[in-house]
């Protein structure tokens, strides 16, 4: 039998999923909340309509702890299609995603100026300054990979609780 947590040893950056629950979208979102919602089950419950997002209580938090964010989606069978995707707080996720935009345009403009020097037969220095933005990308995703690892049991702990709600098991993309 396959570990249920081998999905957060995986090199995504955020897990994802798409179930389908023969119930309308406000019945699937009722369900999933008074599930989650029950005494004992460690998460706190945000709910919008069409959106319900389960995060672990403030108490047991930290820097990398995630949140499972759910789209309720009308199905095509009268059901609800549940969408989910496991990501760190948004704080966190903001520093990576401009991080990344900040290092990728410097990694992009530095290459290409470095192979504009390199092709005018001039001293390529900017090439330098490409690979330091490359290694910094690079860096960047593996403390992303890192964190997801320190996070993994706190995944794990949200991934039982939707598909305790669900009734069945759930594969993660």
């Amino acid at each position: 039998m396959i570990d249920r947590r081998d999905f957060m040893s995986s090199f995504r950056v955020r897990p994802r999923f798409t179930q389908a629950m023969p119930l309308r979208p406000d019945q699937a979102r009722a369900r999933l909340v008074d599930h989650a919602s029950r005494p004992g089950t460690r998460c706190e419950v945000k709910t919008f309509p069409d959106f319900v997002c389960f995060r672990i209580p403030e108490n047991e938090r930290h820097f990398w702890s995630p949140r499972l964010n759910l789209s309720l989606n009308p199905g095509p069978d009268g059901g609800t299609l549940v969408h989910g995707t496991y990501g760190p707080n948004a704080n966190v996720w903001s520093m990576f995603l401009y991080g990344y935009l900040l290092s990728g345009s410097l990694a992009l403009f530095s290459g290409l100026f470095g192979f504009c020097q390199w092709s005018l037969g001039h001293r390529p220095w900017g090439l330098w300054i490409f690979g330091l933005t490359a290694s910094l990308v690079a860096g960047l995703y593996l403390l992303a990979q890192i964190g997801q690892k320190l996070a993994a049991q706190q995944t794990f702990q949200l991934h039982q609780i939707f598909e305790s709600a669900m009734g069945t098991c759930t594969d993660v993309n």
